[in-house]
């Protein structure tokens, strides 16, 4: 498999470091989840990897022309917003095959009538079904009940299959036993 993402003894923040140099390797048809306790930097190492945010030390390698795609925990207000699901999955090229048939059903309704549940799982949709290479994935459980997560772990595993790579931060460590092929924990940069 090749390796689609090298972080070596990185930190990262946005003023000033925020993270502890993170060792991590990333192969095409692998999720790898990064937890640890808030306030590390898991969010932050996901900004620097999509550009976002410094790079204040170490290594971060990529193959050239790399396709990323990168889900934030930052949901755009919808009120308000005459947007169906559907004019949404339009907008952002992705295809409703495959979604869940709770949230299928309900592709025609505007966006501001539906829970902020399913809102979050058509936005996270739209992200999952770009041609991205390297998927990051901040927080996607958030706001999901137990079929949604159900369902996101059996399709990031479909899209491992299909040679992508995937990097999810999260405090779920059901979601992260069920869906990652292993495990980096970040450590806090001031240990007591």
């Amino acid at each position: 498999m090749s390796v689609l993402l090298h972080l070596e003894g990185l930190v990262a923040g946005w003023q000033q470091p925020a993270t502890r140099p993170v060792e991590l390797s990333l192969a095409a048809g692998e999720i790898v989840g990064l937890t640890g306790p808030n306030g590390v930097g898991k969010s932050t190492v996901l900004a620097a990897i999509a550009g976002r945010a410094r790079v204040f030390s170490g290594r971060l390698t990529r193959p050239a022309g790399l396709r990323l795609a990168l889900q934030t925990q930052d949901v755009p207000p919808v009120v308000g917003v005459p947007l169906s699901g559907r004019e949404l999955l339009a907008l952002t090229g992705a295809s409703p095959i495959g979604l869940p048939p709770w949230l299928a059903d309900r592709l025609d309704q505007r966006l501001d009538r539906l829970s902020g549940g399913q809102r979050h799982y058509l936005a996270l949709w739209a992200v999952l079904d770009t041609p991205a290479d390297l998927v990051l994935l901040d927080e996607p459980t958030n706001n999901l009940d137990r079929a949604g997560v159900a369902h996101l772990a059996r399709h990031l595993r479909d899209l491992a299959a299909g040679g992508r790579g995937i990097l999810v931060v999260s405090h779920d460590a059901g979601f992260v036993a069920a869906a990652c092929d292993r495990v980096v924990t970040l450590e806090p940069c001031d240990v007591e």
